[in-house]
């Protein structure tokens, strides 16, 4: 039987069809694909590489002002003043909050610290001397606070100036904790956290570094001691008065929450016995002395003031001395001046409050600047503070930079306050690393200058050595400055908060190791050598500074010259993994987290699963009735098919 001929047409549609096929058939055979799923995410592209440590892009996603009206420009005028003022109001309560967190931590800890300065045979240690001034400073959080503690001690002769050098470099170890600790409140985002760790730590690595170049420089050749010697000896200096700048703002809102006497921490570091048994706590804010001439009873003759004022009855000996008699005349009227609770429990209420209130109000100024610093506003910002000066002067922008930080930290007066208020401007981006560095290390001279303008109002007796203590400290900053800056190259702080960061973004809980082993369990545990002596210092000390020496060097080696090393120190691999990387640490910490919030990650899961299928039912109730297939490659070839069973069910009636 001849075969069966199609139709002119049925030929002329074949004939589309094949060369449908032949369009398409290529395609059709790259994409293999289930028919019931899309394959649009196939050809997703992966978003390209880029440098963790560029600054981001504050997009404007409001409305141009070009495009509102006067109502709206007005509205926008006036919500952008209150954000302002709210943003002033939020940065006031952290400076009070801070200002009551030392307090806190004065009461907690203060008289503790007053005990650790009286042991001079432990302070006759340079490295236990740096050591207690970071404990120190860190139990009162306040460099101020410990040095006056430093200079008290000096002007009543139970520390010489040179015992005294390493304490004042230990003070400025133990303040710059406090923007590290604030930077955790970031912790949320990580490029966010990892730009604001390392701004925080850029700090910390300063200060540890010039302490540990100039320490020993300070042992061997007394460097700062002779050189503040020399200009004390060079100028006569007049005593004076120390200024209030921001502490006239701040100070009616925190007097009125607590109030301290300072003498008491100073009275129990100068070994006075009743200052042991008084509290913190100021109860009279007002007081008369008044000294007469009055007749005492003393033991003997031998303790008459002169031989013309002493009288003998018998037994009875009396003589006249002046007696200065203390009258309460006005009471404190903060809030715990009636208050009949220990320092310690006090200090407790003020510290848990206190870090309420600052990590709220940090957390609401990130809010408010990332709301604040978008568009032009923040691209000028940007520019000001991130711009070097055109060649060839860009190098005097860093040294601006210096006396930038320096200026605003004498107005506030305190270091602390400082970097802590720069530190989620480095984390959100307004702020380079780069630009951050120059910043705090002009505030660690501005709080030099507050403390040498301190020391000019003390008496004229103890003026010399009160003012030299407090050069020593500037003189300190000063000579880390030139260590660590001018030079490009060795500006090694960068760096080294730049791989902290980077370390800290992948494995969050290392920053808190951080915290915890730099300024707690390594100055105890150097602090506990030191009391046992330096031949126990010196042999346990020295053989892990020399393996960390060593460790150091392989690792630079490691990453410039592996081929000078043998094939074996190339890496790290011959050791166990957990030796040479955070990834299983990592997931024992996570395992314990997991334990501990195990209900409330299944509650979590639970409410993302039920969000996660109503935003697909209502995609999918969006969505148009259309074919599910999004290749039109395999679109084309659903038509193909569709086509060839009309054709044969053409066929299939002909024949009949």
């Amino acid at each position: 039987m001849d075969s069966l001929r199609l139709p002119e047409p049925m030929a002329d549609q074949q004939k589309s069809k094949e060369d449908t096929n032949e369009r398409h058939g290529d395609k059709s055979k790259e994409v293999i694909a289930s028919p019931a799923h899309s394959t649009v995410a196939l050809i997703d592209e992966e978003p390209e590489d880029v440098d963790p440590w560029d600054l981001p892009e504050l997009k404007d996603t409001g409305v141009p002002w070009s495009a509102l009206d006067t109502k709206g420009k007005v509205l926008r005028v006036v919500v952008s003043v209150g954000k302002l003022f709210l943003l002033l109001g939020f940065l006031y309560m952290f400076i009070c909050s801070l200002d009551i967190l030392s307090s806190a931590f004065q009461l907690v800890g203060g008289k503790a610290a007053g005990d650790i300065f009286q042991d001079n045979s432990v302070l006759s240690n340079p490295l236990a001397g740096l050591v207690i001034g970071v404990l120190v400073t860190l139990l009162v959080q306040s460099s101020s606070t410990s040095s006056s503690i430093v200079v008290s001690m000096v002007s009543s002769g139970l520390l010489t100036v040179q015992l005294a050098v390493p304490i004042i470099m230990g003070t400025n170890i133990g303040t710059s904790v406090t923007n590290t600790l604030v930077a955790m409140t970031q912790v949320g985002e990580r490029s966010t956290f990892r730009r604001a760790f390392a701004g925080a730590t850029v700090h910390d690595f300063f200060n540890w570094l010039s302490v540990l170049v100039l320490l020993p420089l300070e042992v061997a050749s007394g460097y700062l001691y002779t050189v503040t010697k020399l200009i004390i000896d060079s100028f006569n200096i007049e005593s004076g008065e120390a200024p209030d700048l921001l502490n006239v703002i701040t100070d009616p809102l925190t007097d009125s929450i607590v109030q301290l006497d300072q003498s008491v921490i100073s009275g129990i570091a100068t070994g006075d016995q009743e200052a042991r048994n008084k509290s913190l706590i100021k109860r009279w804010c007002l007081t008369f002395t008044n000294t007469t001439l009055k007749n005492v009873t003393v033991p003997g003759p031998e303790n008459c003031t002169s031989a013309s004022l002493c009288w003998v009855d018998g037994n009875i000996t009396t003589t006249l001395k002046n007696i200065s008699d203390t009258y309460n005349i006005k009471k404190c009227t903060h809030l715990f001046v009636n208050v009949h609770l220990p320092d310690l429990a006090v200090g407790l209420i003020l510290l848990a409050l206190s870090l309420l209130v600052l990590c709220s109000c940090l957390i609401l100024i990130v809010k408010l600047l990332n709301s604040m610093l978008k568009g032009q506003v923040a691209g000028i910002i940007k520019k000001i503070l991130n711009t070097d000066f055109p060649f060839p002067f860009g190098w005097v922008t860093g040294y601006i930079a210096i006396l930038v930080g320096a200026g605003m930290t004498f107005i506030v007066q305190s270091s602390s306050v400082f970097t802590s208020a720069i530190t989620p401007l480095v984390g959100i981006g307004v702020i380079s690393i780069e630009r951050a560095y120059p910043l705090s290390l002009g505030s660690n001279i501005g709080t030099t200058t507050t403390a040498i303008l301190a020391a000019m109002a003390s008496p004229g007796d103890t003026l010399g050595n009160a003012l030299q203590i407090a050069l020593v400290h500037f003189l300190f900053n000063i000579s880390g400055i030139i260590l660590w800056y001018p030079i490009p190259f060795t500006r090694i702080p960068i760096r080294l908060a730049k791989g902290l960061g980077n370390i800290t973004a992948s494995y969050r809980w290392f920053a808190a190791v951080y915290i915890i082993t730099c300024f707690f369990i390594l100055p105890l545990f150097v602090f506990s050598l030191s009391l046992a002596g330096w031949q126990v210092l010196v042999g346990v000390g020295a053989p892990l500074i020399l393996m960390l020496i060593i460790i150091i060097v392989i690792n630079v080696l490691q990453k410039r010259k592996p081929g000078c090393l043998p094939a074996a120190l190339r890496s790290w691999d011959f050791l166990p993994l957990w030796a040479h990387s955070l990834a299983p640490w990592d997931k024992v910490v996570s395992a314990c987290t997991a334990k501990c919030c195990c209900c409330c990650k299944c509650c979590q899961i639970a409410v993302d699963d039920q969000e996660k299928t109503g935003r697909e039912s209502v995609e999918n109730n969006k969505k148009p009735h259309v074919e599910v297939y999004d290749n039109p490659a395999m679109s084309a070839d659903k038509e193909v098919e569709n086509e060839i069973k009309i054709e044969l069910e053409i066929l299939k009636m002909s024949r009949l």
